[in-house]
């Protein structure tokens, strides 16, 4: 008991310690990067040095998980701290989309705006691209960026010719170049990274928040003439690389100008590979399927956190969190207010100072809000229904995908993932008790929330934006 209250007097003392600096955060954000796809993850075909230190330097998270496995959906659920179908993003949304994250919601941005913060973004939105649905109208005082995924253009290979628009590039809420090309898909990535860069020198004297929200790994895969080549492990090992050079890039910043034991860095994913690209796409290693799946390999991503002097180097948690718990720990760390809206999720510093939190449940949604699995971090239960999988498809080819197939879970599954990591093996029939307790987990959720499968409504979801953009009330 002695211990205990010693241990969390010293959490206590350390969040208000922390909150009287106001540090300064940065959250660096892939599209479509693997559990696999990383050094100090397991990868072995190409090297990821800078990321490597990150984590010799600070902790790895090797429970970490998206909400949903899919472009706008993850991204809502990590900027609002809310499960994405109760803010109403579902899905990947497409150019011209008649809906968006709703002004009424708050950002982390927003959040730390309202607490002195500077903040900016580059990089990716895919919230919304209508006027008023931009980041610099979701607390963000700066953004130069993509305001979708970068394969939604018309050289997609697989769109109908007019399907998709142009592709812009946003500087703020104005279109600096109406039709990015491939030779400037090749530019962004670094352009990211300096933007990123110029961004903590500006603002070196005053807490700060910067959201790097990478268009890449994503297909198209780019890669700018200084990598191209390099990796030795083909175009997507050298898009890697490149990532990892930013990720140097952004550490070297806060190393020059002092800010190194002032800023907490933050690097994951929005969601796992997108395997039907092969070569194209990176790894799940040793996890099972990939993006648009509740399997692990979809919604397990690489995380890894870097705070020297507050953050135990050379460190693992195995503890499970999510991105929707991002919000609520900045939060507690900054001493900001949390959102007046319900948000889903909980303040995690005890993970940053290596004290075992207690059982956390979570649940993972896909599709027109489709209710997939719920897991308390060990024990995982599919629910039934269908998903997609590549099976016995031919190959993907210079970067034409393969075509999916679908699977179907006839009876819920159960999971012990402390010793199936891989999920080979159902497990259900012997431990009965562990899936009365997740199906009602599961029948809380869909009650609140619904499930599209079932055709459940929600009591406490929230609108989108519609084509009217909203005003915060």
């Amino acid at each position: 008991m002695l211990n205990a209250l010693r241990t969390l007097a010293a959490v206590i003392l350390l969040t208000a310690t922390l909150r009287a600096e106001k540090p300064n955060v940065v959250i660096i954000f892939c599209d479509d990067l693997g559990y696999g796809d990383v050094g100090c993850f397991g990868q072995k075909r190409y090297t990821t040095p800078n990321l490597d230190r990150m984590a010799a330097e600070g902790r790895r998270f090797t429970n970490f998980h998206v909400s949903s496995a899919v472009c706008s959906a993850s991204r809502a659920a990590l900027l609002t701290g809310c499960y994405h179908t109760r803010v109403g993003i579902n899905g990947a949304l497409s150019p011209g989309s008649k809906v968006g994250l709703n002004p009424a919601e708050t950002t982390i941005a927003e959040m730390l705006k309202t607490n002195g913060y500077a903040t900016g973004m580059a990089g990716k939105w895919h919230l919304g691209d209508r006027p008023g649905w931009l980041p610099v109208d979701q607390g963000f005082d700066e953004w130069l960026g993509l305001p979708y995924s970068n394969d939604m253009w018309p050289h997609h290979p697989e769109a109908k010719p007019g399907v998709y628009p142009k592709l812009p590039l946003y500087e703020g809420s104005q279109i600096v170049d109406d039709e990015v090309t491939p030779d400037d898909q090749r530019q962004l990535t670094t352009r990211y990274t300096e933007r990123a860069v110029a961004f903590i020198e500006r603002n070196r004297e005053r807490p700060f928040f910067f959201y790097l929200a990478h268009n890449m790994p994503h297909v198209p895969l780019y890669v700018s003439d200084k990598f191209a080549g390099k990796s030795g492990a083909g175009l997507y090992g050298d898009v890697i690389q490149e990532i990892d050079w930013s990720v140097g890039e952004v550490l070297a910043a806060l190393k020059k100008n002092g800010l190194d034991e002032k800023t907490l860095v933050i690097f994951t994913s929005d969601n796992g590979p997108w395997l039907s690209y092969g070569e194209h796409s990176g790894v799940a290693t040793p996890l099972r399927e990939g993006k648009g799946t509740s399997w692990e390999g979809g919604t397990r991503v690489p995380c890894i956190m870097r705070w020297p002097g507050r953050i135990l180097a050379a460190s693992d948690s195995a503890q499970m969190a999510m991105t929707i718990d991002i919000l609520p720990t900045l939060a507690a760390l900054t001493g900001a207010t949390l959102p007046s809206l319900k948000i889903d999720g909980r303040n995690r510093t005890e993970d940053l100072t290596g004290v075992a939190t207690g059982e956390r449940l979570y649940a993972t949604w896909y599709g027109p809000n489709v209710l997939e699995s719920v897991t308390d971090g060990r024990w995982k239960l599919m629910l039934p229904g269908t998903y997609r999988t590549l099976g016995d498809a031919p190959k993907a080819k210079d970067g034409i995908p393969a075509s999916y197939q679908q699977a179907k879970i006839e009876t819920a599954q159960l999971f012990d993932l402390t010793s199936d990591i891989g999920e080979s093996r159902d497990v259900s029939a012997e431990n009965p008790e562990v899936v009365a307790k997740l199906t009602q987990f599961a029948a809380t959720m869909r009650a609140e929330l619904g499930d599209g499968r079932s055709g459940t409504k929600g009591t406490a979801n929230r609108p989108p934006a519609t084509q009217a953009p909203q005003a915060k009330p």
